[in-house]
């Protein structure tokens, strides 16, 4: 797959070992990259001098001294005084070199008693692209890639496929795996493009010639095409509508979220539908759906289909996958017409500019859609499949619809925005009980990311992120979900059993002391436009990302809830390779107020200081009440979000009080 040549933040999914990828999840799970193979001479110098230290304080000879500094200094369970065995240099090297002196706190297994509403959800936006909004291709491996790495919600996008014909049962070849013959054609406009590839979506099927209908494509039998008794009718197909991104089959999207939804976790898997298909390609869509998720779908009898179902706990979804669709109530049963497959489709006419890239458009404001051609109704067969995740158009949080248990209001980022400056504790109120989605605007068309912690802040469950795109956003959900299975419990102001009403009193608001010294690095990744280590002139930025007055006071939030620069940040003096002695360099935050613990977050970028800009080299992000204090491993990803072997060597103290 082919990646960005003009921004390095943008990249192809990585295939091999995605699960040490971050994103939001399980990446940090994998035991064996938190794990030092060895101790350059700098960091074993700095050990030495502290073994001395606290050899000498503590009596590391005897089992009570190293309890002691575990719990007091390291503020670390007993139990990791296994590994300092006798206390000798050689077992306290051993300490630091496993997984018990890192950074990140160890995660306790989530409380899934709750109703579903009541957590945060690793969340992905336009998941099936693999580059920017435009021109990227469309890829299976996108999704492999995602729920490999901890992701719980993807979203896909449906279209008509294309009516067959000579060509299009070309690409049906192709996708069975049969070599397409390349043939010269003309260069043809964007426009032109455009017109070929959304003019005639929906239109009729043609039949085919008897040679086509009495012949089946090789292949995989997990990716066959859907055919009828006597030709092969065009099957729904994924991509971002209305621009030159490259589709991939329905079919094979769900194939892959079938064999890798369950992989690294068993809690459910939400699957955001954007539909733009015709009602005959929506009931392809329910037997493809129902045919590869068998069993995994929440089966209940349409008799409980009704506006009182209350929404189930995360322990009795396991291993399910919840459809996020677009709700059509049932017809009285003397009007229901059987569909047939064989029926001709009515045509869905694309608008008439190429610039609308925004998602899940049918629940954006009145105020802030622009005129475009309406979207198919979805049918009866598609809604029931959406049981507790029923999307509704939305106009307000006082609409019928914001009572019902099981309906999900998707909002950009921007009119999400504009309801929090409005009706700020409504906003509050409704997101303790109810599902609600936070997507990117259209206008990001680099794939780049809004803040997610504003509308964590907001107790907004699904914040849907663009994977494809290395940014603050990306490495502040890598803080949110890191070490566990994708989906975490709310603080508790924030959970439908609490009686707290704002954002303001939801949850303990805090005085801040940070100190971090930098002691030293070992192996600190380059940015991959750096080849020779001589070159490469290393610096920590750390920087705070906290809640603004503005959020807690319901007021317009400085850059409209962007990711924008954080308002505390220092950095380290340059070094000049990546094994940097930095001297017990103390970087300082002191009287941080509006601390909240479980959702601030700390950011460590390592940048490499150029004349003109300077480009990232490796990261971290940890949630504060996750950041560990003591003498600890901070390890790090590389621009690309995979870690590596790479460590920063560090001393964190904290000191957090209730503010007054």
């Amino acid at each position: 797959m082919a990646t960005s040549t003009t921004d390095p933040k943008l990249g192809a999914p990585k295939l091999d070992r995605p699960e040490l990828q971050a994103g939001g999840g399980t990446a940090t799970a994998a035991a064996e990259a938190r794990k030092l193979e060895y101790l350059n001479t700098t960091l074993t110098k700095y050990l030495k001098s502290i073994y001395d230290d606290v050899h000498t304080r503590y009596a590391l000879g005897t089992k009570e001294g190293r309890s002691k500094w575990l719990l007091e200094e390291q503020q670390s369970p007993e139990a990791d005084g296994e590994l300092l065995q006798d206390g000798t240099f050689s077992h306290f090297s051993n300490y630091f070199m496993s997984e018990s002196s890192s950074v990140l706190k160890t995660v306790l297994p989530v409380d899934e008693s709750y109703p579903i509403s009541n957590y945060f959800i690793s969340s992905s936006h336009n998941t099936y692209l693999t580059g920017n909004q435009l021109s990227s291709e469309s890829s299976v491996d996108a999704y492999k890639n995602v729920l490999l790495r901890g992701c719980r919600c993807v979203e896909i996008d449906v279209w008509d496929g294309e009516p067959p014909s000579s060509s299009s049962s070309e690409d049906e070849a192709a996708s069975a795996g049969i070599p397409k013959v390349k043939k010269e054609k003309p260069e043809l406009s964007i426009r032109k493009r455009l017109e070929l590839r959304f003019g005639r979506k929906g239109s009729p099927p043609k039949e085919e010639n008897s040679s086509h209908s009495q012949q089946s494509p090789p292949g995989d039998d997990k990716i066959a095409l859907w055919r009828s008794n006597s030709s092969y009718r065009a099957e729904p197909r994924v991509l971002h509508g209305y621009t030159l991104t490259k589709d991939t089959p329905f079919r094979a999207v769900c194939a892959t979220i079938r064999d890798y939804a369950f992989v690294t976790s068993n809690l459910p898997v939400i699957v955001s539908l954007e539909v733009h298909t015709s009602p005959e390609q929506q009931d392809i869509m329910v037997e493809i759906m129902t045919e590869y998720w068998k069993g995994m779908l929440v089966d209940l009898d349409p008799s409980q289909h009704s506006d009182s179902l209350e929404l189930p706990k995360l322990k009795d979804m396991k291993n399910k996958i919840l459809v996020k669709v677009k709700y059509t109530p049932p017809k009285p049963t003397t009007q229901v017409q059987p569909a047939t497959l064989q029926a001709p489709a009515e045509p869905v006419k694309p608008i008439a500019s190429a610039s609308t890239t925004s998602s899940s458009s049918e629940d954006v404001p009145e105020t802030e859609k622009k005129p475009s051609a309406p979207k198919p109704k979805i049918t009866e067969a598609l809604s029931r499949l959406g049981v507790y995740t029923r999307a509704y158009h939305f106009k307000s949080l006082d609409q019928p619809e914001a009572t019902i248990p099981t309906h999900v209001f998707s909002l950009s980022e921007k009119a999400l925005m504009e309801v929090h400056e409005t009706q700020g504790p409504a906003l509050f109120k409704h997101n303790k009980n109810f599902f609600m989605r936070a997507y990117p605007k259209g206008l990001r068309l680099n794939s780049s990311n809004l803040n997610p912690s504003v509308f964590w802040r907001a107790g907004v469950q699904i914040v849907a992120l663009n994977w494809q795109r290395w940014d603050g956003g990306m490495m502040q959900n890598e803080g949110m979900f890191a070490g566990t299975n994708g989906w975490v419990l709310k603080p508790e102001g924030y959970r439908s059993s609490s009686k707290e009403e704002t954002q303001k009193t939801a949850i303990l608001h805090h005085n801040m002391d940070l100190s971090i010294e930098f002691l030293a690095g070992q192996d600190i990744p380059m940015p991959p436009e750096e080849d020779d280590p001589k070159d490469f002139k290393p610096y920590v930025k750390v920087e705070l990302h906290v809640e603004k007055h503005e959020e807690l006071e319901g007021e317009p939030i400085p850059g409209g809830g962007k990711s924008k620069a954080p308002e505390y940040k220092k950095k380290t003096k340059t070094q000049r390779t990546p094994n940097p002695d930095f001297g017990k360099e103390i970087l300082k935050f002191e009287g941080i107020r509006r601390v909240t613990e479980e959702l601030t977050f700390v950011r460590f970028k390592v940048m490499d200081d150029q004349r003109l800009s300077d480009d990232l080299a490796a990261w971290a992000c940890f949630r504060l009440d996750r950041l560990q204090p003591g003498i600890r491993m901070l390890h790090l990803y590389d621009s690309n979000g995979v870690i590596t072997k790479g460590v920063l060597f560090v001393r964190i103290r904290k000191i957090v009080s209730v503010a007054k």
